[in-house]
């Protein structure tokens, strides 16, 4: 059964158990990318099998164990993605894990379909690279803690942005949809948002980019998503006063694991204004451990 919309509001892609949010291949309508995100009581545990996608536990809130095949990966985690940075746990296709959390947490779990088995490993805070990206109104924080030259995979990519209250991000308008040599890769994506403050929204942009493709414009909340399996995406706007977050999973067919993006031609000339803007004074947010001011 596949999602009958781009956009799922908070808690419509339940599973009616653990995970408050669980998107497949198979509900989304694509053959690669997925998405979960469990909720853990103080004390508890969960176990899962990862099947033939290879996973990512990243903490969004809280600190876990994450054993894999018996071998054990402790994540220190966070107090919340405006906070910090996280470390995180790769997992394995094929592989039997176990999340467990002394104190609870919420945990995103970012999946691709892929071919090859990797080693599990702890990825360290301390080592995800951190971009400000954009300048004036379009500035904005990317954690690349899973980008394809950050750290290795088989086919998944993986990102959080952080955009100040206000500012534009995923702007200007670009895509990925279609594989091109050297200038565009094909890629599935799944946006995840969380906002700062109980009333915090923002929203999120859509457009087609061929004939009866994906057409979207959403108000999103905090613990939405949206599906982009086509199409130009972006803006994401966060509203004043609420900073947004949100967690990209992207993965795709093409032979080479890269994120090759084409801006839409009618707004690609903003890019050409940035060196002329100060970077917004509210980034960065933070920094991985160890890096300098």
């Amino acid at each position: 059964m596949t999602f009958t919309t781009p956009h799922l509001p908070a808690g419509s892609a339940a599973d009616g158990g653990p995970y408050t949010l669980d998107i497949s291949p198979e509900q989304a309508g694509w053959a690669y990318s997925s998405l979960r995100v469990l909720v853990l009581a103080p004390g508890s545990t969960h176990t899962f099998a990862s099947g033939d996608s290879e996973w990512i536990v990243l903490p969004l809130a809280g600190g876990c164990t994450v054993t894999v095949d018996g071998q054990p990966f402790e994540l220190e985690g966070r107090k919340s993605v405006f906070a910090g940075v996280t470390d995180f746990a790769y997992v394995p296709r094929t592989a039997h894990v176990t999340l467990g959390s002394r104190t609870g947490g919420r945990f995103a779990l970012a999946g691709a379909r892929c071919e090859r088995r990797l080693p599990a490993r702890h990825g360290p805070a301390g080592g995800v690279p951190v971009e400000l990206r954009g300048t004036g109104a379009c500035s904005r924080q990317v954690n690349n803690f899973a980008a394809a030259g950050a750290f290795e995979c088989d086919r998944l990519i993986a990102v959080e942005v952080v955009t100040p209250g206000g500012n534009w991000s995923s702007y200007p308008p670009h895509k990925h949809d279609e594989h091109r040599a050297g200038q565009e890769s094909e890629l599935e994506e799944i946006y995840y948002f969380e906002i700062d403050g109980d009333a915090g929204l923002g929203y999120h942009r859509v457009s087609p980019s061929r004939r009866g493709g994906t057409d979207v414009l959403a108000e999103v909340r905090h613990g939405d998503a949206v599906l982009v399996p086509d199409g130009w995406h972006g803006p994401s706007i966060a509203a004043p006063g609420h900073d947004m977050y949100y967690l990209n999973v992207m993965a795709g067919p093409g032979p080479e694991r890269e994120w090759l993006i084409r801006d839409h031609p009618d707004h690609a000339w903003i890019r050409a204004t940035w060196p002329e803007q100060p970077l917004d004074p509210r980034l960065p947010f933070y920094l991985a451990p160890g890096e300098m001011t």
